[in-house]
């Protein structure tokens, strides 16, 4: 039953988060809640911050195993904030904590990782640079990041896929332009 115990301990973790900041929650709330000895817990977790670790993990391999592939700017984006919008006040709460810096590593893998897979899709068989490629990912990477802390800043208060909708109307045929000038049409 170790696998039951486990995610009990994981879905406990992320109820608590919706409720308080996570500083405000210890290994004790924890078993309390799932009815199990501190032993248990440690021996699936070695504390706070590897549980936490995990959780992060695993939903940015959700969004990967879900998205397989990206057709366009807004659907890049959409899938990245799939990954903040399903429990706002945990990531808040997640954001706001001295485990920031673990959040933000796993949030720039997803921005990565739905970027890229846009790009390839978009670009494919069509003849371009490597390096431009590679320009492109690490532009719209760092722009949907950058993007999601500011709207984490701001406590998440627009919506953040219409503002993204948006922001690609307006930028409509950017790359294709970019391209088009790169190979000196």
């Amino acid at each position: 039953m170790p696998n039951f115990t486990k995610k009990a301990i994981k879905d406990t973790f992320i109820a608590l988060l919706d409720e308080r900041p996570l500083n405000r929650i210890t290994v004790k709330d924890i078993v309390e809640a799932c009815g199990i000895n501190r032993n248990s817990f440690y021996y699936h977790f070695e504390d706070l911050p590897a549980l936490l670790e995990e959780i992060i993990a695993e939903q940015v391999q959700r969004l990967i195993q879900s998205h397989p592939t990206v057709d366009s700017l807004e659907d890049c984006v959409e899938a990245a904030a799939e990954f903040v919008l399903e429990k706002r006040r945990a990531v808040l709460h997640i954001y706001n904590s001295i485990s920031r810096d673990v959040f933000e590593r796993y949030l720039m893998d997803a921005c990565l990782y739905v970027v890229k897979t846009y790009v390839e899709t978009d670009f494919s068989g069509r003849p371009v640079d490597p390096r431009d490629k590679e320009i492109i990912i690490r532009y719209h990477k760092c722009e949907v990041f950058g993007n999601v802390i500011d709207w984490l800043n701001g406590g998440m208060q627009d919506d953040i896929s219409a503002y993204f909708r948006r922001i690609y109307q307006l930028k409509r045929g950017w790359e294709g332009e970019v391209l088009r000038r790169a190979s000196g049409e």
